[in-house]
């Protein structure tokens, strides 16, 4: 007898391919067993209560059959299995895939994040500085414009005149002690008022009677006019309010002293008014 041909064998797994062998097998069992022979000949049912007599081809040729379709049934099976099998591989990947970019794409998103924050942190900080630095060019400028601001107080007064007459010829000690003497001597020729005490109170606050005294440290310094001389004096308002007949330079005592108290005279009253930076 001819074994049945199991259809597609080619497509089949190895898995498969030995299920549809071992099918094949039992039909050869199973014709050994009922003894059919292969020849095609006929045998009589044993028991058989009808009598009919059973052909050996037509029993072959039914198992065979039923053989076939078992084989076909399990041949797709197989391909459904292997197209099952793919088809969960591709979703493997493309789920792999997914994840893959969602990650870097957070990643890339979260490194755009951090830059962003850093830049307005930059931001914020070259702003600060800029805003400090105008406020630094500010008081300095209106440091300098203090003597001018404060002179417009005041619209009505204005510096003493030159002298009408030379002070009295008087020998003076080369000490603080003199140089006021000295310098009220020319106040009181002016007509700038003024006390020894006044002025001596304000010296020892401003530069403790040091005449090169000179403050690299406030504001008037950063703006490029440090106070200088006994009474702490800018430049500009030792030249503005210089009495005539005085030294020219800011660190002469006698000078320094008339000029300042000329300044507050205008300003205040009299340096006796003055109890602090002025």
């Amino acid at each position: 007898m001819q074994l049945p041909t199991i259809p597609k064998i080619g497509r089949l797994s190895r898995k498969h391919k030995i299920t549809a062998a071992g099918a094949a097998a039992a039909a050869a069992v199973v014709l050994t067993v009922t003894g059919l022979q292969a020849t095609g000949g006929t045998a009589v049912a044993s028991g058989d209560p009808t009598g009919f007599t059973v052909a050996a081809s037509a029993g072959t040729a039914q198992q065979v059959k039923s053989i076939d379709a078992q084989a076909e049934v399990a041949a797709k099976r197989g391909v459904a299995e292997d197209a099952a099998a793919k088809k969960k591989a591709a979703a493997d990947a493309a789920a792999k895939k997914k994840a893959a970019a969602e990650a870097a794409a957070k990643k890339k998103a979260a490194a755009a994040a951090e830059a962003k924050r850093q830049a307005a942190a930059e931001a914020a900080a070259k702003k600060k500085a800029a805003d400090e630095a105008a406020a630094q060019r500010a008081k300095a400028k209106q440091a300098a414009t203090r003597s001018t601001q404060r002179a417009a107080l005041q619209p009505t007064a204005a510096p003493a005149a030159a002298p009408t007459t030379a002070p009295a010829a008087t020998t003076y000690t080369d000490d603080l002690d003199g140089w006021i003497k000295q310098a009220m001597s020319i106040m009181q020729a002016n007509g700038i008022p003024g006390s020894y005490d006044g002025i001596y109170r304000n010296i020892m606050r401003e530069s403790s009677g040091n005449p090169n005294a000179i403050n690299l440290t406030d504001s008037n310094a950063a703006a490029g006019i440090p106070s200088k001389g006994l009474l702490q004096t800018i430049d500009p308002t030792f030249e503005e309010y210089h009495v005539a007949g005085t030294s020219s330079n800011v660190y002469d005592p006698v000078a320094n002293i008339v000029a300042a108290c000329n300044y507050a005279y205008h300003l205040y009253g009299s340096i006796d008014n003055v109890d602090s930076a002025y």
